[in-house]
């Protein structure tokens, strides 16, 4: 039976926004916003007061007042968190990315990321995933991985067709770019733990290894897991040749600003993802399926649904348009409502009623723990200057 579903956001940045937001539009499903806490207090203080959400000092004070906690916080502090809700019972929504290393304990602005041993970062990064794969099985609580990607309509499209027509994906590729982070601690790995593979690239990546997952579990009853990469990042806006405009984000402390993965399934076939902060134009997402007996390219931004011209920037100063836009003059390619193209609404409405039902979602810890696995052992392949290397899988 169903049951309601009382929410607790942690993190009040972007994504805690648009989370918020999402979960609002969830129907069939019982849920109340029933707390809200991030590390500074002003913060979770005006994000509080903005929604009509009670606020916490912390996540372990609000757990005994909600179902499940939804984790939005920076990178580096998913872990704590899910360990938290975990031990209390609490079902876990996370944000991408799952976890990373974020350099040793009690590190500065000294640490550089980009020079540390990325077999170490691996080693200890599939530690930590096993580690909470155990504590999420032993604690019986629903996990949801929030890769908005997996649930855009254009992907759940491609999912149907994988699975109604028995075909077999021979080779995909993906891509999410743009003109760089607004966050001010993006580009230093201690925050992010790595720079556009962690935050770009996981979103194409978990798409093509979501839907690997499918085909394999409608032939065969089976997931196709990766199994090794090659891969290299670039530091591009930190060439000594490079022109800066002033149109693309250069601070960067020692994280990459461009990155390619070539990954390799269980089965052979590939998938190649690709990711930067040097794209301009707005958020430009894909994801292209070339398999045995069908084509399709999944365009989730931008989209041509709605194409506006405007003469005058000005005009539009209340109007949003597409994210990450740096201009609203001329031609632009709206969504009308990107919380659906790009699959928002679609993951809470999933997670919230997997909770309720005692359900598993879509996206789930497996794909959140491959997709983390296979970013780690990217970094170690381009330390390596592009060799495969095997992903360890949790």
């Amino acid at each position: 039976m169903a049951k309601k579903v009382r929410i607790g956001i942690v993190g009040t940045g972007f994504a805690g926004r648009f989370h918020v937001e999402s979960m609002r539009q969830v129907h069939g499903v019982d849920i109340q916003i029933a707390g809200v806490t991030s590390l500074r207090e002003e913060s979770r203080v005006a994000f509080g007061a903005k929604h009509g959400i009670p606020v916490f000092p912390d996540v372990r004070s609000m757990l005994g007042s909600v179902d499940a906690v939804d984790i939005c916080s920076p990178p580096y502090a998913h872990h704590e968190a899910m360990e938290q809700a975990a031990a209390a019972g609490v079902h876990i929504i996370c944000e991408k990315p799952l976890t990373g290393y974020f350099g040793p304990e009690g590190c500065g602005d000294e640490y550089r990321g980009d020079r540390d041993s990325k077999a170490a970062m691996l080693d200890r990064v599939v530690g930590r995933l096993r580690s909470l794969s155990e504590i999420i099985r032993r604690a019986g609580v629903s996990f949801g991985y929030a890769e908005n990607f997996v649930y855009a309509p254009a992907i759940q499209k491609e999912r149907e067709i994988v699975e109604k027509t028995g075909a077999q994906i021979l080779r995909m590729t993906g891509e999410e770019s743009h003109n760089g982070s607004g966050s001010p601690v993006y580009g230093i790995w201690r925050f992010q733990g790595g720079g556009s593979l962690m935050g770009k690239i996981c979103h194409p990546l978990s798409a093509m290894l979501y839907l690997k997952r499918v085909e394999g579990l409608a032939r065969g009853g089976k997931p196709i897991r990766p199994k090794t990469v090659t891969a290299r990042t670039e530091q591009i806006t930190r060439l000594p040749a490079y022109r800066d405009m002033g149109f693309i984000r250069t601070e960067y402390h020692d994280t990459e600003d461009h990155g390619w993965m070539h990954v390799t399934f269980e089965d052979g076939t590939v998938a190649d993802a690709i990711s930067g902060e040097i794209v301009l134009g707005g958020i430009y997402n894909y994801v292209e399926i070339f398999a045995n007996n069908h084509r399709t390219r999944c365009n989730l931004s931008p989209v041509d649904i709605l194409e506006t011209f405007n003469p005058r920037g000005s005009q539009f100063a209340d109007v949003y348009t597409v994210e990450k836009i740096s201009t609203k003059e001329g031609w632009t390619s709206i969504s009308p409502d990107e919380n659906i193209t790009l699959g928002y609404i679609p993951e809470m409405q999933d997670f919230l009623a997997c909770i309720s039902q005692g359900k598993k979602p879509q996206s789930d810890f497996e794909l959140a723990a491959d997709t983390i696995s296979a970013i780690y052992a990217a970094y170690l392949s381009d330390e390596r200057r592009g060799a495969e290397v095997a992903i360890p899988l949790a």
